[in-house]
């Protein structure tokens, strides 16, 4: 799997990063929003992890929203201290698959990221008759 992680925390990226590379994954970097965003746009993913408040002029939303405008369909896990649900749902209704709140587990960020990308691929293989 391919994924695209947005992060501005160096501890929290690496440690994301390290697991998912060592899980078989290719993962490219970003630590802030706007080069996020390029990459985002520039380059095709199975997967997004992206941190909700990033350096840059852009955040994890405003990454979110422009790639939906675009038609861009790759699932998007938010990874966020913000933890209020009003948070939260903001979160999921400006486009992103899942969200998931600081502190966590690498298992279920893992698990996530699999479920998201499972899912995605099932609708693409879908016939339409």
């Amino acid at each position: 799997m391919k994924v695209l992680l947005v992060e501005d925390n160096e501890r929290v990226a690496s440690f994301v990063r390290k697991g998912l590379e060592e899980g078989g994954h290719v993962v490219d970097y970003a630590d802030n929003g706007r080069d996020g965003l390029f990459l985002a746009s520039t380059e095709r993913y199975d997967a997004m992890v992206l941190d909700r408040m990033l350096p840059g002029g852009v955040d994890g939303l405003g990454i979110i929203e422009a790639l939906r405008k675009t038609g861009n369909k790759t699932p998007v896990l938010i990874l966020s201290a913000l933890a209020d649900v009003q948070e939260r749902i903001a979160g999921l209704r400006a486009g992103g698959d899942d969200y998931l709140t600081k502190p966590f587990a690498f298992g279920e960020l893992a698990a996530r990221l699999d479920a998201l990308v499972r899912r995605s691929q099932a609708v693409e293989s879908q016939t339409v008759l």
